[in-house]
């Protein structure tokens, strides 16, 4: 890795082997063309609590993969195991072809990790952090100089290079702790929500650093709060649940699988509402109901868009007079759900199509509106 995180306790060699239940006796050859990153029946659990119980995904070189989840589903404890800071109880994976725990110095050497928090020394200016890191990471003086110069330009650092760390705002620390992250020019790049805390402005100066990363042929593994973000940048998303991959695929893969659009209705007022959401299903009145996979079936394979079961209604809002109806977005489908959600028309004053989002994704499948929030430490 190419710096030590300060935000986490890492674990002794002697703590890896004594908590993985898993002894290779020595690993296996290192295979230059093997995915970036893959994982098999990953588990882990932190006491009684079960945080991962067998997830399993592969990312190809140079691919910018989203993990995706809500609070407590285990997306940080999958980076962390991935990032050799955790040892996994179960299972086994490998970055750029080394096994992070029988490997775990040779892993370190080929990524980097910038968490949810910055963890560069406040007592130092910017340009002082970035020559540290250069410098640990091998480079001459003058190669440390002109590498620093080039991250706090691309970072918009320039003009506080020589202000210690420690008077910079929350977004401008971010920008530096990413800087460091990539004095080394990682093979794969973990971002743990790296735009949290960061204003719009350095949000989208941050997206379009990804997308260079992703261009040059790096490797991008993100999690994030954002589902925007996700949308924006990931060229594959996993949705993780309950400590299981429920469902991968690309942003629109993914919303297809659920609906591919939704029809929004807006209500006259309260007694037109009830009398729409009467009309649209028996289910209609109820929360949406998360589509389970069976078990034993593949972690990762095609959602239903429609099983026998599932209700009608994407989503509602009595306080609002919406809802939400799934689609295919055809013409003649609008017109059937309109027709009957209000045969005379006069409890729908407004409507529209709309393609599903990320949002809607996230519903389907977990049950939970997606919100804003950050993880737990462990999980």
């Amino acid at each position: 890795m190419h710096r030590r995180r300060t935000s986490h306790t890492e674990p002794t060699a002697r703590t890896s082997s004594r908590t993985s239940r898993r002894t290779p006796s020595s690993p296996e050859p290192h295979r230059p063309d093997a995915p970036a990153i893959e994982a098999i029946g990953l588990r882990k659990s932190f006491g009684p609590v079960r945080v991962l119980t067998g997830v399993d995904l592969q990312v190809e070189r140079g691919e910018v993969f989203s993990l995706l989840g809500p609070n407590g589903a285990g997306k940080t404890t999958t980076v962390r195991i991935l990032a050799t800071l955790t040892a996994p109880d179960g299972g086994l994976a490998r970055v750029a072809g080394r096994d992070v725990v029988a490997e775990r110095a040779a892993v370190r050497r080929v990524i980097s990790l910038t968490g949810q928090f910055a963890a560069v020394d406040e007592k130092q200016t910017a340009e002082e952090n970035l020559r540290m890191m250069a410098r640990l990471s091998g480079l001459s003086r003058p190669a440390a100089r002109r590498r620093a110069a080039e991250l706090l330009e691309r970072f918009d650092l320039t003009a506080a290079a020589r202000r210690r760390a420690q008077t910079y705002s929350g977004g401008m620390r971010r920008r530096l702790d990413l800087a460091a992250g990539l004095v080394g020019e990682p093979e794969v790049i973990f971002l743990d929500e790296p735009t949290t805390g960061l204003d719009p402005r350095s949000r989208a100066g941050l997206w379009e650093v990804v997308r260079e990363l992703s261009a040059a042929g790096s490797t991008v593994f993100l999690t994030t709060q954002y589902l925007e973000e996700a949308d924006r940048l990931a060229d594959r998303i996993a949705l993780v649940d309950g400590g299981r991959l429920i469902a991968q695929g690309s942003a629109d893969e993914l919303k297809a699988r659920v609906s591919g659009h939704r029809l929004d209705l807006v209500a006259a007022g309260p007694e037109a509402y009830l009398r729409i959401v009467s009309r649209v299903g028996p289910e209609a009145g109820r929360p949406w109901r998360p589509w389970r996979r069976p078990e034993g079936a593949a972690q990762a394979g095609p959602v239903p868009a429609h099983e026998p079961w599932q209700p009608r209604q994407l989503r509602h809002s009595p306080d609002s007079l919406t809802l939400a109806l799934p689609t295919d977005g055809g013409a003649d489908e609008v017109r059937a759900l309109l027709d009957r959600a209000d045969p005379e028309r006069c409890d729908v004053v407004r409507f529209s199509v709309e393609r599903a989002t990320l949002d809607d994704v996230f519903l389907a499948l977990t049950g939970r509106e997606a919100a804003p929030h950050q993880e737990t430490a462990h999980v």
